[in-house]
This record gives C-alpha cells, structure tokens and sequence, in this order.
C-alpha cells in the first residue's frame, strides 16, 4: 500500500488528481444555514492541516469549493490563507486576488494545468454539488471523509459515495477513533476501484 501512496504523487506533467475532503454526521450532513453543525477544533486542525501542507515548500495547494462555501466562509477567514483560492461559479463575479474565479470543474482543471508547477495538490471542500461532480469526474483522485458517530441537524448533505469507492490507509491520516466534547469520529479515505 504505501508504494501505491508513493506512486499516487509522484506524478510528472500530468494533470493533478482531486483530493475531496469534508466531514459528514451519521445521517450524510454536512451543513446547516450555512454552517457546519458541530465545533470541533480537533477536526477543522485536520482539515487545515491537510488543505495547506505541502512537500515543496515552493508549491500551494488549491482549495477548490462553489460559490456559496466560498460565501459561507466567515470574512475574516477569506481567502483560506497559505492557499489558492478557487471558486466555481456560473456568475461574472470578480474576487480579485482573493480567489480565481471558474465555470466548472474541467474549466479549473484547465487554469490549475497552467500553473502546475505552483502548485502540488487540489483540495475539493463543497458544497454537494460540487462534491457530486468531483467524485463523477475523470479528475477524481482521493476523498477524505470524516465521519462524525453523531446525528446533527443538517440542510445540506454529501452525496452517495459510489459503490466503486474503497477504503484504503493513507499514512498522513490518523488510524484510530478520535474524541472531542464526547463525540467521536474517524477519518476515512477512499479512492476508486478500477
């Protein structure tokens, strides 16, 4: 497995994979008004941990989401720092240099080929849809699931994962169940079986 995981990045020229990452409750939610139904620092360390780390300290990576996540980020947190940045979004909107904006995901694959050689992974965070069109895409590389062992009260909620989707252990991802204000949960990841 771990020569897989060497394999899966040592890529050259070719386009780069979407990583998906989010964290769902018992019943698939992953939002409510807007918002994520728990608080819990342990988790949201992981997700930034993840989203922003990179082996070449000359690279960043992309955090790639729909225009209404970008807009559910609380101000003072836009841009996600030490990141790139990406909308999608069907509307003429402009972001300056705190995100490039796209009209879809080959669209973004295409401007995230341009600057390739920035940039060393590209992280899908949302919404639904977004996520839906990630996992159906031929740029498909890896999901990163949290699963809270709770219910929450949720509006929003990430799509089925397809059956072709296994389990597999990334050595970056801690194994064992984690456990913060008494809920737990665990990190999962799941790439396509071919």
């Amino acid at each position: 497995m771990m020569h897989r995981s060497l394999h899966y990045y040592s890529r050259v020229n070719m386009p780069l994979k979407l990583e998906l990452i989010a964290a769902a409750c018992e019943n698939m939610g992953i939002g409510i008004n807007g918002d994520l139904p728990w608080r819990l620092k342990t988790e949201m360390a992981y997700f930034t941990h993840m989203t922003t780390d990179t082996e070449d300290k000359n690279k960043k990576n992309v955090v790639l989401m729909g225009r209404h996540t970008w807009e559910c980020i609380p101000e003072k947190y836009r841009p996600l720092e030490n990141r790139i940045n990406m909308v999608l979004t069907s509307q003429s909107l402009d972001y300056g240099d705190k995100a490039i904006t796209c009209k879809s995901i080959p669209h973004a694959i295409e401007l995230i080929t341009e600057m390739q050689n920035q940039i060393e992974r590209v992280w899908v965070i949302g919404g639904s849809k977004v996520y839906k069109n990630a996992m159906e895409s031929p740029y498909f590389g890896r999901l990163y699931l949290t699963r809270i062992k709770k219910e929450f009260e949720c509006d929003t909620f990430f799509p089925p994962i397809p059956n072709n989707f296994v389990l597999i252990k990334d050595p970056a991802v801690p194994q064992d169940i984690q456990e913060e204000k008494g809920i737990q949960f665990v990190y999962e990841v799941y790439e396509k079986d071919n």
